[in-house]
């Protein structure tokens, strides 16, 4: 039964009529000082004939229903918007593609008020061991690799021959079910898939001239991986740079920018001196919790 399901997955696929979506749990430590605070997120690898996506389950539904209420509002022509962040949906932000046949992959990610598209230089170096072992449902086999400044140990499985894995991991001759760093800090398993009809391309949403979302509109900026190094250690360094240049900049009817942020205690600020100083200390706290990423050589 397995086998059919799987070839009728490929087969759609391979027709071009449907994507197979693979979800993984992937399990983190955000701060390698509290290494028992593990976060979870569920993860989508949705594949078809052109490539694959790779993304946050939950940071997709939020940002699809922060889109739709923003497309809502600006056809009732109210003339104010009002745009609620769902800040506790979705703790990983970042997406990676990779387009077939040369598995050429992006990581699609931000900085401040930034998008980026980077493309990615290197290919995994994958050593195939002999061993093996039944991960879920499936026989799998082991790999390991060096990769982003990270030791990893795959297990792939060829009942799924997709070359494919998620982030930005591929080039195994069946698809990686699991794959985790040499320090348990990173994490990602298969827990089950299903083929979906391949979703159309999200229609780039056109705001009037005078309404700026900052974060929500805006093409990515395609950059190499040294160029982002740059963005982020300037970033660090001065958190609420690009939030000091909007404001300064006003916008294209000479209107000022107004920036307000809340204190944990309820209290709302819009002094600008007094909004960045808050913006700052809460970058830094952030930055200090967030100290374990994912790929430690992109931002190091």
């Amino acid at each position: 039964m397995k086998i059919q399901i799987l070839l009728l997955l490929l087969a759609g696929i391979l027709t071009g009529a449907q994507t197979n979506r693979f979800f993984y749990e992937y399990k983190f430590i955000p701060d390698s000082n509290n290494k028992e605070d593990v976060k979870k997120e569920m993860m989508l690898l949705d594949i078809n004939k052109e490539g694959s996506t790779y993304y946050s389950h939950d940071k997709f539904v939020a940002d699809s229903t922060s889109r739709a209420d923003l497309e809502k509002q600006l056809k009732s022509g109210l003339g104010s918007i009002s745009v609620n962040r769902r800040e506790k949906l979705g703790q990983v932000s970042y997406k990676v593609t990779k387009q077939y046949p040369e598995f050429k992959t992006y990581l699609f990610t931000s900085v401040s008020t930034d998008k980026y598209k980077i493309l990615e230089d290197k290919k995994p170096v994958w050593k195939i061991l002999s061993e093996k072992q039944k991960i879920g449902e499936y026989n799998a086999q082991k790999a390991t690799t060096s990769f982003g400044g990270r030791e990893w140990t795959a297990w792939f499985t060829s009942d799924i021959p997709f070359q494919d894995g998620p982030y930005k991991f591929y080039g195994l001759p069946g698809l990686i079910v699991k794959i985790e760093d040499a320090t348990g800090s990173h994490t990602m398993t298969l827990v089950g898939n299903k083929a979906i009809q391949t979703p159309e391309q999200e229609k780039e949403m056109t705001l009037p001239g005078n309404v700026r979302i900052f974060g929500m509109d805006g093409k990515e900026l395609e950059i190499s991986k040294e160029q982002y190094k740059k963005a982020w250690k300037a970033y660090v360094n001065d958190p609420s740079k690009n939030m000091r240049e909007m404001m300064n900049r006003g916008g294209s009817d000479n209107s000022k920018v107004v920036f307000k942020v809340k204190t944990p205690d309820g209290k709302e600020m819009s002094d600008p001196n007094e909004v960045f100083r808050e913006i700052e200390k809460r970058t830094k706290e952030t930055l200090k919790k967030n100290n374990n990423p994912i790929e430690p050589d992109l931002v190091n």
